[in-house]
């Protein structure tokens, strides 16, 4: 027991050491240093090829086969929690199996292969971080038979594909293809958590490092908010460990193309929305955008009539839709909204609803004139209510309709918005104007006030009397 939790509290001093010393290791700002060893990356899913990837990736990005490996190819070691049970790598010097823990995050370089006495093939690597030479061997059967399968060397992940892509993309505006993106939770560790993005946005490529051994190439990105987060993506698939067939399914978000698109790629099919952008629009209808809270994206329920300045479009490859970027006359706030062109109306194969349809939803020049105090544009912005708002206000600001309506019998009306700790009420007087509101924390309150005065007034039991007549307590 002794010998196995000193063995656990290397294993971690190792992995601090590692993750500060090694420049392939790259992490989102506000990593925290881990404390236990959890949430190793174990990424066992599937990834679906792009059809079409014979442009950045085809053309930068070589397989290469165990069989066609050269001497100096560099790898790093980045065990899975499998790896940590069932050693990889084998010490040359004295032929004793070496825990993958041990050599994580270290960087081995590939010296050939060779055959041992006992009739064994053996794939041998140069540790540059202790210069010491390791072994991998091959299960059963010649190199030959063993090289032109998928499986490859357990636990390393292809540094050329990270070196590659540092040439070719930091700095680089990129867009965002998916909405499942990850921040790192841990600044010597791969603790992560996920986090919720809009596609189709410009971001910057600030970081690349290392990510896994079936997606190696880690690229760190910002928004123009400010706000860094990673994906993890199959380049060339070099040593992924994986067979053609199993890059399917839902797991595109770990190619380069399901996670981002190049920002030369967009432009070339966004330039016919250009016209649109400085015109004023309003939706006739209300509809859902993503805002901005607290750097976060929140789906908002706009009230119809609400005027915007059409910032950008962003055309989305592939499909019919366009991202508007849309900044409300009133309140400066900015909104996203995805639309189409095209009128999918009598189109049998049309991928698009009608209320997509821009169209449809917008028309150009002012809606209704609306006078919103500064006082108020600011609690929208921030997503509070305050005294004074209006309907249309409220729910600008807390980004959806209420979950109860009623109304009193002195004509007041009473809106409430159901949170995570409790309801929001919302009182609005006879003009429709927020005259009062109360937090959930206020409401909670005023509930264990009232049951405290009812408990207070409740008529005490007779003890003695119940203990004279024999009645229990």
């Amino acid at each position: 027991m002794k010998r196995a939790i000193l063995t656990a509290g290397l294993a971690m001093l190792l992995m601090t050491v590692s993750a500060q010393e090694n420049s392939y290791i790259v992490k989102t700002r506000n990593a925290k240093k881990a404390v236990a060893v959890e949430n190793l990356l174990t990424e066992e899913t599937t990834v679906e090829e792009e059809e079409t990837a014979t442009d950045f990736v085809g053309q930068n990005f070589k397989f290469y086969s165990l069989c066609d490996w050269k001497e100096g190819m560099k790898f790093m070691v980045m065990p899975e929690k499998y790896d940590l049970v069932v050693k990889t790598f084998a010490d040359a010097g004295t032929g004793k199996e070496v825990s993958s823990m041990s050599l994580r995050h270290k960087i081995m370089v590939y010296q050939g292969k060779s055959e041992s006495s006992d009739g064994h093939w053996r794939m041998n690597f140069l540790c540059q971080d202790n210069n010491k030479m390791y072994y991998y061997e091959i299960p059963s059967g010649s190199f030959d038979d063993y090289c032109y399968g998928k499986l490859g060397v357990p636990t390393l992940a292809y540094l050329g594909d990270v070196d590659i892509a540092r040439e070719q993309l930091m700095g680089k505006k990129l867009f965002t293809k998916t909405r499942i993106y990850r921040v790192d939770t841990e600044s010597d560790g791969d603790g992560f958590r996920e986090t919720i993005q809009p596609m189709n946005k410009e971001v910057t490529v600030t970081a690349i490092g290392v990510g896994t051994r079936s997606f190696p190439v880690k690229i760190i990105v910002e928004d123009e908010l400010g706000n860094e987060y990673y994906q993890v993506v199959a380049m060339s698939k070099t040593n992924s460990g994986m067979r053609d067939d199993e890059f399917i399914m839902d797991s595109l978000k770990h190619t380069f193309y399901g996670a981002f698109e190049l920002q030369d790629a967009v432009m070339k099919v966004n330039k016919d929305y250009k016209t649109y952008i400085g015109q004023t629009i309003h939706n006739k209808y209300m509809t859902e955008m993503v805002t901005k809270g607290d750097g976060k994206d929140r789906y908002v329920t706009i009230p119809k009539m609400m005027s915007f300045r059409v910032d950008n479009t962003l055309a989305q490859p592939n499909t019919e839709f366009v991202t508007l970027t849309l900044t409300e006359l009133d309140s400066r706030r900015v909104f996203y909204k995805d639309v189409t062109f095209i009128n999918p109306v009598g189109k049998a194969n049309a991928r698009a609803k009608q209320e997509e349809y821009f169209g449809y939803l917008f028309a150009l020049g002012e809606g209704q004139t609306r006078e919103t105090s500064q006082a108020a544009r600011a609690a929208i912005q921030q997503g509070r209510v305050i005294v004074g708002m209006s309907e249309d206000e409220v729910i600008l600001a807390m980004g959806e309709e209420p979950s109860r309506k009623e109304s009193t019998s002195d004509g007041r009306s009473l809106w409430f918005y159901l949170r995570s700790t409790g309801y929001l009420t919302v009182t609005f007087g006879r003009n429709g104007r927020v005259e009062s509101y109360t937090t959930p924390a206020e409401n909670n309150k005023s509930k264990k006030t009232t049951a405290r005065r009812k408990a207070a007034t409740k008529p005490k039991a007779n003890n003695d009397w119940q203990r004279s007549t024999g009645t229990p307590l």
